[in-house]
C-alpha cells in the first residue's frame, strides 16, 4: 500500500510496536470487562467505558461510543460478549474515516500548485515539534523534493540551535536570525530565499508558547500575512504538533491552537512511549481535522503518514495478547 512509501513491511512493525503499550492496556482492561460474560450489558458497558477513558479516548468521544453500542445492544435485543470487539472497531471506525490525510499527502509527495508549498507548524514547547519539522525534512528530501527551513521562533535561542542541528541531519538549508528577532521577518526571509532558489517546500516553525489567544492570533496572523507578500496562498498548510503521551492536555492545546488560527493538520508525537494512543480517537472526533502524522520512534523514517484503516487493524491487532 502506498502508505508503506518508503520502507514497506518495517513501517507496519514500526506502528505495530508503537501502539503495544495503549494496546496491551486497553487489551487486558476489555478482558476484564467481558470475563465471564455471555451478554452484553450494563455492567459490561460500564466497565468499557472505564477502558476507553483510561486509553485516553476522552469523556466526550467515550460517550458517543457507548451510546452506539447501547442503541446497538437494544435493537438486536442480544449480543453476545464476544462480538463487542467487533462492533466497538466498527464504532471507532466511523469515527475514524474523517482522521486520516487527504491523498495529496501519501507517501510525502506535495499537492500540485505553487512552488514553495509553505507549511506553518505550530504547537507548544516540548511536544517535539522541532523534531517532527527535521524528519518531514528529510522524508521530503527523500522524496526528491528541495527543501528549505525557516527558524522564526525566535523567543528561545535553544530552538534555533535545536532546528539548525536538524537541519544538518536532514541536510537541508535553513535560514534563522538571532534570539528575538521578528518572527515574522524570520518567516519572511525563509519564504523569500525558499522562492528564489527555487525550492520545494518551506517549512516554517513558531514559537511553542501557549500565551493568550489573541497574542497567539496576532502573531500567527502577522507571519501568515508577510509570507503572502511573496507567496500569496501562503501558508499552504498549518500543521499542530501535539504529544499523545499527554493524553487529554493534547485536546487542551488542538482547543487553544484552533480557537487561535486555522489548523489544516494534525501531527501526533511519541505515540510509541505511551499507552494513551486512544487520543487518537478522541482529536478526530472532536476536531474533524485530519492527522497527517503520527510518531512511532526516533528514527529519521518513524514520522509515518496516518492512515485511519492501518491505525485501527494495528490497534486491534491482538497478536501477542489474551482476551
Amino acid at each position: 500500500m502506498a502508505f508503506f512509501g518508503l520502507f514497506g513491511k518495517e513501517k507496519k512493525e514500526d506502528l505495530n510496536k508503537g501502539l503495544e503499550k495503549t494496546k496491551e492496556g486497553f487489551f487486558s482492561k476489555l478482558a476484564k470487562t467481558i470475563a465471564g460474560k455471555s451478554t452484553v450489558d450494563d455492567e459490561v458497558l460500564d466497565n468499557l467505558e472505564d477502558a476507553l477513558v483510561s486509553s485516553d479516548v476522552g469523556v466526550e468521544t467515550t460517550v458517543k461510543i457507548i451510546k452506539n453500542i447501547e442503541a446497538r445492544v437494544a435493537r438486536d435485543k442480544y449480543l453476545s460478549s464476544s462480538e463487542l470487539e467487533r462492533i466497538l472497531r466498527e464504532e471507532v471506525e466511523l469515527i475514524m474515516k474523517q482522521a486520516s490525510a487527504p491523498a495529496t499527502a501519501v507517501d510525502y509527495q506535495l499537492p500540485a500548485g505553487s512552488r514553495p508549498h509553505v507549511i506553518m507548524v505550530v504547537g507548544v514547547n516540548g511536544v517535539g515539534k522541532t523534531t517532527t519539522i527535521g524528519k518531514m525534512a528529510y522524508q521530503f528530501k527523500a522524496k526528491g523534493y528541495q527543501v528549505m527551513l525557516g527558524a522564526a521562533d525566535t523567543f528561545r535561542a535553544a530552538a534555533v540551535d535545536q532546528l539548525t542541528i536538524w537541519s544538518d541531519r536532514a541536510g537541508v538549508e535553513i535560514v534563522k536570525q538571532g534570539q528575538g528577532a521578528d518572527p515574522a521577518a524570520v518567516a519572511f526571509d525563509a519564504v523569500q530565499s525558499a522562492k528564489a532558489r527555487g525550492a520545494d517546500v518551506c517549512i516554517i516553525d513558531t514559537a511553542g508558547r501557549l500565551h493568550n489567544k489573541v497574542g497567539l492570533m496576532n502573531e500567527l496572523s502577522k507571519i501568515k500575512r508577510v509570507m503572502q507578500k511573496v507567496v500569496p496562498d501562503a501558508p499552504h498548510e498549518v500543521l499542530l504538533v501535539l504529544d499523545a503521551s499527554t493524553g487529554q492536555n493534547a485536546i487542551e492545546q488542538a482547543k487553544q491552537f484552533t480557537a487561535a488560527t486555522e489548523v489544516t493538520a494534525i501531527a501526533l508525537t511519541k505515540l510509541d512511549g505511551t499507552a494513551k494512543g486512544g487520543v487518537v480517537i478522541g482529536i478526530a472526533d472532536q476536531f474533524k481535522i485530519p492527522v497527517k502524522y503520527i510518531g512511532v520512534g526516533e528514527k529519521m523514517h518513524q514520522l509515518q503518514l496516518f492512515d485511519s484503516a492501518e491505525f485501527i487493524d494495528s490497534l486491534f491487532d491482538k497478536t501477542g495478547f489474551k482476551i
